[in-house]
C-alpha cells in the first residue's frame, strides 16, 4: 500500500499509555494512525480529515464514547466505528452497535484478535475515490433531504434559491461521497445508515424490494 493510499485511523482515549500501545500495534498493520485525548478533539479533525476508521473507548470525561459515536455519524454517516469496552459495558456496547456502531470489543485488549478486527473492518471500508469518506457538507445534507423527500432538481433549486447547475453539482458529489450513482441506491444507503429519517411510503417500497429479491 503507498503513501498517497494509506488508511487513516483516528483512536480516542483519554489515558496516554493506553494510545501509546494501541497506535503502535494499530500501525503494524501499515496504516496511518491519529490519537486524541479527548472527543472533541477527534471531532475537530474529523471534519477536515479523511478517517478510515474510528476506534473510541466508551468511558471518557466531558464526552464519552456513546456521544462521539452520535456526532461521528453525523458527520461522517458511512464512516465505521469500533467501541472498546469494559468488563462489564456489554449492554452498552450492545446500544452502541444499534446507534451505529460496526462491532465492538473488550478490555483488556487481545493484540491479535484486535488486529484481525481492525483489518477486517478496513478491508470492507476500502474507498478509490477520493470523494468518497469526506463529510456532507451542509449544502449537501440539505440538497440530500430534498431528494430523499422526492424532489427534482428543478425544485430543489426553486426551494434553495440556487441554480439548477449548483444543485446538480452538489447532487453529484453527495452521491460520490456515499458511493452510489442512482437514486435507488441513494435511498437504500441512506436508511441503512440512518442519516435522514425516510418518508414512510419510501421506507415501505424498500421493504417491498428487499422481500421481493429474498423469493
Amino acid at each position: 500500500m503507498t503513501n498517497k493510499t494509506k488508511q487513516h485511523i483516528f483512536f480516542v482515549d483519554d489515558e496516554p499509555k493506553i494510545r501509546e500501545v494501541v497506535s503502535e500495534t494499530i500501525e503494524q498493520l501499515g496504516v496511518k494512525v491519529s490519537c486524541f485525548a479527548s472527543a472533541v478533539d477527534c471531532l475537530e479533525q474529523l471534519g477536515s480529515q479523511r478517517c478510515d476508521l474510528l476506534i473510541t473507548d466508551v468511558k471518557m470525561p466531558e464526552m464519552d464514547g456513546m456521544e462521539l459515536l452520535a456526532k461521528a455519524k453525523r458527520l461522517a454517516p458511512w464512516l465505521p466505528v469500533l467501541i472498546i469496552t469494559g468488563y462489564g459495558d456489554i449492554p452498552m456496547a450492545v446500544t452502541a452497535i444499534k446507534a451505529g456502531a460496526v462491532d465492538f470489543i473488550e478490555k483488556p485488549l487481545d493484540k491479535k484478535s484486535f488486529l484481525w478486527k481492525v483489518k477486517s473492518i478496513l478491508q470492507q471500508n476500502t474507498f478509490d475515490d477520493s470523494y468518497i469518506g469526506k463529510p456532507l457538507t451542509e449544502s449537501e445534507m440539505r440538497v440530500l433531504k430534498l431528494i430523499i423527500s422526492g424532489k427534482g432538481n428543478k425544485e430543489i433549486a426553486y426551494l434553495l434559491h440556487r441554480s439548477v447547475r449548483t444543485i446538480e453539482v452538489h447532487r453529484s458529489h453527495l452521491m460520490r461521497k456515499l458511493d452510489v450513482d442512482n437514486v435507488v441506491d441513494l435511498v437504500k444507503r441512506v436508511a441503512m445508515m440512518g442519516l435522514v429519517e425516510l418518508p414512510a411510503k419510501q421506507k415501505r417500497d424498500n421493504a417491498n424490494q428487499d422481500a421481493e429479491k429474498h423469493q
